[in-house]
């Protein structure tokens, strides 16, 4: 017996009482000037901490529920330098130091640069989008989960990567988007694989399977030599249900519901409704998503303080341009406008768009920055409109009438004085959560082609979901995966390789070549008056649906025929933008037109005109 309580004294010895600090790094020079340490181990919250480093003050040590956490909070002086910071623990007999790393920062905040109405975001799913040559011998390397991919499950991980997103970024550079929007990449040990990355288990390290914290900081330096920025998806409203929190929480409210009794309702309308229930509300807000992602407590402060600091930590260690921040309203509204402040007080020429899923225009307003009707002001720089993907093909596919097609279009940009700021309105057909713009293989492009031609020339900015180059189509009915199917080309053993022309469809590549020329356009030629110019459009009493973009005497008109059959358009109509005689290049090349008393568009013609 005395052998048996030697060998378990000497194995809890060999145990390190300090297992894991996060973030692993910081750095000096920082605009907020207290920094977090999470650390963790078996009973470390009972340990006396000392720590001495010159320009660096201990300022609190806090002990939650479990003993197995400490949160360790510094003052960070803007005299201390880089180097390496020793930090003691004692408990009882047992000591430990930590050199814990102060870096320089690469840059200062002001240096990064986020992404504005001047960018077109390409949205891409790692997992699906291209497989590059694995940088580690084991993918699954620390992973409790280690299912291998199945292609042929359109529901399993099926193997795309980091480095398949740079072996093919002259690909994105060469169709003309300027920045990439990357589906969370972080790790997701999670059954079934976790493949679209919603279910966060290690908020600091990159999913072995997609690859390593420094292939992710390779991604954005090549990309921006490209002159493309990157978009990072996070997720704060919940974690995977396998993180370790799950295992030990730290303090008893470190989640809503924590047994996972409430699941939320999914209505928004809750948040801003003045006459909604306390209890209809918290399951809006504080129900877990669905079972395998518990919901957080945003309000607990060592738990928005951890979250804010991660954000700020991979723009620092990384360079990312923005963020997207996945279930926007269903996470605490005060506690994620100090994360944004958080964030925008280190870089304030940054950007982050939430999502906020809403049907109507008033719901996505609401959550925007500077929204007088919200009494809380969110201070979210950009929100989604989600009511152009859920009646865009209405818009773009219905006959146009005085209530419908065109028409509804038209109604929609008029509810744009909602919206504090509409060029910080991330704009899209469709994303990896909803159907495809094209349910089926169309017979003709002329409504696709109205449709980006419009999200690429009106307000705000635009995305495009990857494969949409393609004419990728389908419905999520059934499964998710059927809207997030593998890019042709991208994966060893492909027999099609849509990622040149010669292994595209004729109506691909004529889909590809359009696209291409539109972004090319909006890039090179006339960014500046579609980021920037004013907008005025015109109803489409006549089933056609025209509009001006102008910055100062630059400008660019659009016109859209809602028919299946030519329309003649009375110029008189629109003389406060076309007076007769005025002679307008065609943006998208062919001959000049000059305005008479009347123009023809041919049936479902998209016609681009410039004065420049």
């Amino acid at each position: 017996m005395l052998t048996s309580l030697f060998l378990a004294a000497a194995a809890a010895a060999s145990t390190p009482m300090v297992q894991n600090v996060e973030p692993p790094y910081w750095w000096t020079g920082m605009r907020n000037d207290t920094l977090q340490l999470m650390v963790t181990g078996p009973g470390v919250a009972d340990a006396a901490v000392r720590a001495s480093y010159p320009g660096v003050t201990l300022l609190e040590d806090v002990r939650l529920d479990s003993p197995d956490y400490k949160f360790l909070y510094f003052k960070i002086s803007p005299e201390a330098q880089p180097g390496e910071m020793p930090i003691h623990f004692k408990l009882g007999k047992q000591e430990q130091t930590i050199d814990y790393q102060l870096r320089q920062r690469a840059k200062s905040g002001e240096a990064h640069e986020g992404f504005t109405a001047e960018d077109v975001l390409y949205l891409l799913m790692p997992d699906r989008f291209a497989q590059g040559k694995a940088s580690v011998a084991d993918p699954y390397e620390g992973l409790e989960y280690k299912a291998q991919p199945d292609r042929a499950n359109p529901n399993a991980r099926h193997g795309g990567n980091i480095q398949g997103i740079i072996d093919h970024l002259d690909y994105l550079k060469d169709l003309g988007v300027t920045a990439i929007w990357v589906c969370p990449v972080l790790e997701n040990d999670m059954p079934g694989g976790s493949y679209h990355g919603y279910a966060t288990t290690n908020y600091y390290r990159i999913d072995p399977r997609f690859g390593t914290n420094e292939e992710w900081q390779t991604l954005i330096e090549e990309a921006n030599k490209r002159g493309l920025k990157v978009v990072m998806d996070m997720i704060f409203n919940h974690s995977g249900l396998n993180h370790p929190w799950l295992k030990n929480l730290p303090s008893k409210d470190w989640l809503n519901h924590p047994e996972g009794d409430v699941m939320t309702n999914f209505r928004l309308s809750t948040v801003h409704d003045p006459y909604a229930s306390d209890y209809d509300k918290d399951a809006t807000v504080n129900g877990w998503f669905v079972k395998g992602m518990p919901d957080l407590n945003q309000r607990n402060p060592h738990l928005m303080r951890y979250l804010s600091q991660n954000s700020i930590w991979w723009v620092e260690s990384s360079g990312i341009n923005g963020i997207r921040m996945d279930t926007y309203p269903y996470a605490d509204m005060e506690g994620m406008a100090s994360w944004i402040d958080d964030v925008m007080r280190e870089y304030p020429n940054f950007n982050i768009v939430g999502e906020c899923w809403y049907s109507n225009e008033g719901g996505s307003a609401f959550w925007q920055k500077g929204n007088r009707l919200n009494p809380t002001d969110p201070r979210l720089p950009s929100v989604m409109d989600f009511k152009l993907v859920t009646d865009g093909r209405k818009f773009f596919d219905e006959p146009t009438t005085p209530w419908t097609g065109l028409n509804g279009l038209y109604d929609h940009l008029a509810m744009d004085f909602l919206f504090p700021n509409p060029e910080k309105i991330l704009t899209f057909l469709d994303n990896h959560d909803t159907d495809r713009f094209l349910l089926q293989e169309p017979d003709s492009l002329d409504s696709w082609k109205q449709a980006v031609s419009f999200l690429l020339t009106s307000r705000g900015i635009p995305q495009i979901y990857y494969g949409t180059e393609l004419l990728m189509n389908g419905s999520k009915e059934g499964s998710d995966g059927y809207i997030r199917k593998d890019f042709p080309g991208g994966f060893e053993g492909d027999t099609i390789n849509a990622f040149t022309p010669a292994g595209r469809t004729p109506m691909q590549n004529e889909a590809w070549d359009y696209l291409s020329a539109l972004l090319k356009w909006r890039r090179d030629v006339a960014n500046d008056v579609i980021a920037k110019g004013t907008l005025k459009h015109f109803m489409p009493i006549n089933c056609a649906y025209v509009y001006e973009r102008r910055l100062g005497d630059r400008q660019v008109v659009v016109m859209i025929n809602g028919t299946d059959e030519p329309l003649t358009l009375d110029m008189a109509r629109y003389a406060e933008i076309l007076p007769a005689g005025t002679r307008m290049h065609r943006s998208l090349g062919g001959d000049d037109v000059e305005i008479a008393a009347d123009l023809t568009l041919a049936p479902r013609e998209t016609l681009i005109l410039q004065n420049f």
